[in-house]
């Protein structure tokens, strides 16, 4: 199945669970009740059903509503589905009141829980479905070529999207490149592989694609072993490089069957949005009030025990200019802290004061984590633009498991993600996510993620690798031949 086409199915089933989802609303509050004189006619309610569902197409086709992006995590797919969903409730309650139509709220109270139920409940079934072409073997089997953070990137990125219905079989690498080839998360024993013969191997066991991600991918020996993968029937893709390409937003032009990879750049200097500023005062400010007394406590009890309360440390901030981020004096991975500063520590509570920051408005809610001039100092270009917009005290990478020991290149990916892409919408899923993260952290052990739909377990070993350089495959295949 065609990821697009799946997409639409989403979409299309949404949209009939929207008007059976109404429905059932009406059923439940009248259907006790059919004959009193003064129930509402149910044509009364096809404007809003109408409204509903063209602020649903519109917002689909805007917003990634389907679960793919996220990696379908369910705490990803419930924090789209809620402000999307209430926004409509919004919406469909502002015009019955600005238009004076008298309706029935318990209907349509009704219709929003029945809604949001049953759009989740979609999703989960097109996991369990993707699910079921995992285990029935319907599947593309790809091997990567290359080694590093790229090739395990790849790895990771396939693993989190089972939309695509791939599966990484294995990796092909240089020996001297062997004790490392793979992805943290795969655990296998590499065997070994003349060059010569790696065509045949993975048309034998059964590869569907052959996905390049070498800093030369023109290379001859590269260009051999694509052409033979091609005769055999292995379907080639490529990472471009560089592959980060910096803060941009590729697209892809076919001209006269050349392939011209245009870069639409994104300004590097960029004014912090009005609505992303309105946004952090609507939620600090409550925010402050609610868990202020909490703050003012905690800082009580560590001032009595450490001597201190606050502590600050010296961070960089939007265009590099440094700040000092305030937190609970709280060592981070210190070892015997007790109880209650172990439990501030891991639901994050040492962090809530800076919310003074973000109403200095030296930080916002979301963006890159803010960090210190040492490690800015030593920023390549490419890592200095995450720079180029607030930094937050929760963010997409903050969302996907990075912490403060995660290497800035890991976390410099997300955010740049992020800075291409912000928007109310995905501030406020970012928020909801942090918090279903930080209220699930004390359930979970931090280990690397994987993917919990199954993958097909095949002969193909992870951890392929050339038994030679890929610098001798030509010469060997000259020989040979």
């Amino acid at each position: 199945m065609k990821t697009q086409k799946l997409r639409y199915g989403i979409v299309a089933a949404d949209l009939c669970w929207g008007v059976g989802a109404m429905a059932l609303s009406y059923v439940f509050r009248y259907g006790h009740t059919w004959q009193d004189p003064g129930r509402i006619p149910a044509s009364a309610f096809l404007p809003f059903v109408v409204s509903a569902l063209l602020f649903w197409t519109v917002l689909s086709s805007w917003l990634p509503l389907d679960g793919f992006r996220g990696g379908w995590r369910f705490s990803a797919i419930l924090s789209q589905l809620f402000p999307a969903v209430s926004s409509l409730m919004v919406l469909l309650f502002a015009g019955a009141y600005l238009a004076r139509l008298y309706t029935s709220r318990l209907v349509l109270g009704y219709f929003g829980i029945l809604l949001f139920l049953g759009l989740i409940a979609i999703r989960l079934t097109a996991r369990a479905f993707l699910a079921s072409r995992y285990r029935a073997g319907a599947v593309r089997k790809a091997v990567i070529v290359g080694s590093g953070p790229i090739a395990s990137e790849i790895a990771r990125k396939i693993e989190c999207h089972p939309e695509m219905l791939w599966e990484v079989a294995g990796f092909l690498c240089p020996a001297e490149n062997a004790p490392n080839p793979v992805s943290p998360e795969m655990d296998a024993t590499p065997i070994n592989v003349r060059s010569v013969g790696i065509a045949d191997m993975l048309r034998s066991r059964g590869i569907d694609e052959l996905i390049l991600a070498v800093p030369k991918p023109g290379h001859p020996e590269i260009s051999d072993l694509v052409a033979r993968c091609l005769n055999q029937g292995i379907a080639v893709s490529l990472v471009p490089q560089p592959y980060e390409l910096y803060l941009s937003r590729p697209t892809l032009v076919d001209l006269d069957g050349l392939p011209l990879l245009k870069l639409e750049g994104v300004s590097a200097v960029q004014p912090t949005p009005s609505w992303k500023r309105l946004l952090d005062l609507a939620l600090t400010t409550p925010l402050l009030i609610i868990a202020g007394p909490a703050i003012l406590a905690a800082a009580a009890w560590l001032k009595i025990r450490k001597g201190k309360g606050f502590c600050s440390e010296t961070r960089c901030g939007q265009f590099g200019q440094t700040f000092l981020m305030y937190r609970l004096n709280s060592g981070r991975h210190a070892v015997g802290l007790p109880i209650h500063e172990f439990l501030m520590q891991q639901s994050s509570f040492t962090e809530l004061p800076q919310i003074l920051n973000v109403l200095r408005g030296e930080m916002s809610l979301v963006g890159p984590r803010p960090e210190g001039p040492e490690k800015v100092r030593h920023y390549s270009d490419w890592h200095r633009q995450r720079l180029n917009v607030k930094p937050g005290i929760t963010g997409l990478a903050q969302v996907h498991g990075l912490r403060d020991q995660n290497s800035s290149e890991d976390k410099t990916r997300y955010d740049l993600q992020y800075i291409l892409h912000r928007s109310p919408f995905l501030d406020i899923s970012l928020l909801l996510q942090t918090l279903s993260t930080l209220a699930l952290r004390p359930f979970t052990h931090r280990k690397q993620r994987k993917v919990g739909l199954p993958l097909v377990h095949t002969d193909v070993v992870v951890g392929t690798v050339f038994e030679e350089s890929l610098s001798s495959a030509h010469s060997s295949q000259s020989s040979a031949d």
